[in-house]
């Protein structure tokens, strides 16, 4: 048949091309696409925050000694970052370490807590001073306010490590109010080596309503932007709660805790 006499080809018998769907046009999440997943936490930084949190809350009595091979297999780690572990907190002065003989817990004597208090007294007051100063001090103040709240709601019912949880996170927020992150670091060195003696000794000392007021005085004179007054209230707190603690254990014979 001639070409011109051939039907025309029907193009209806041959299914039509279906559009994709939005469902299968859409990228998986972020997360999961290779280079973009969220980065472990490195095991040499796992192992110094386990370790870091039981030497804290006295789960690692101080005096006690750790080989290596132990404390390797309480993290169940190499050995490798557990021994990096060990020298980051030799660095902060929480424990000792020995070649062949691992690390010990350093105790922590009268002395001691008398100038880890005299270096925390002048660290903080000029942190408090230098969040007056700022000009944009951002949540800070409410941030610190709300610390206070929750440190009278413990007191009112009776709940000492409640109030002592809110007190720390207090002095956290009004270090990191100064935005000196190097004044930071240092301060959580000191309240490091201090933590275990303050916990011990929560029970021993009055019912710190006082330190509350302490604190809101403080605040005031950072929202007002008062910064020799913030210094000067937050260096008589931190040197009189120094002192206290100092006095404690000599009365109760703690030489070394």
């Amino acid at each position: 048949m001639p070409d011109a006499m051939k039907a025309p080809v029907s193009r209806a018998s041959t299914p039509p091309r279906k559009p994709a769907k939005t469902t299968i046009a859409k990228k998986p999440a972020v997360a999961v696409r290779p280079g973009r997943r969220p980065a472990k936490e490195p095991f040499a930084d796992k192992a110094y925050r386990e370790l870091r949190a039981r030497i804290l809350d006295n789960s690692m009595p101080s005096g006690e000694q750790y080989t290596e091979e132990e404390l390797a297999a309480m993290l169940q780690m190499s050995r490798t970052p557990t021994r990096e572990a060990m020298l980051r907190l030799a660095g902060e002065g929480l424990v000792e370490v020995r070649p062949r003989h691992g690390m010990r817990i350093k105790p922590v004597s009268q002395v001691d807590m008398r100038e880890i208090y005299e270096v925390l007294t002048a660290l903080e007051s000029t942190a408090a001073a230098l969040a007056a100063v700022r000009s944009d001090q951002g949540d800070s103040v409410a941030l610190l306010r709300a610390s206070i709240r929750d440190m009278d709601a413990a007191l009112e019912r009776d709940d000492l490590a409640a109030w002592a949880t809110a007190d720390e996170r207090f002095h956290t927020l009004l270090v990191e109010a100064a935005g000196n992150s190097r004044l930071t670091e240092l301060v959580q060195t000191y309240v490091g080596q201090s933590h275990r003696v303050r916990m011990l000794t929560l029970r021993l000392r009055p019912k710190p309503v006082m330190s509350n007021r302490d604190h809101e005085a403080v605040v005031d004179a950072v929202a007002a932007h008062d910064a020799r007054r913030a210094r000067e209230l937050h260096f008589a707190h931190r040197e009189q709660s120094g002192r206290m603690l100092v006095e404690l254990l000599a009365s109760h014979g703690l030489t070394r805790l």
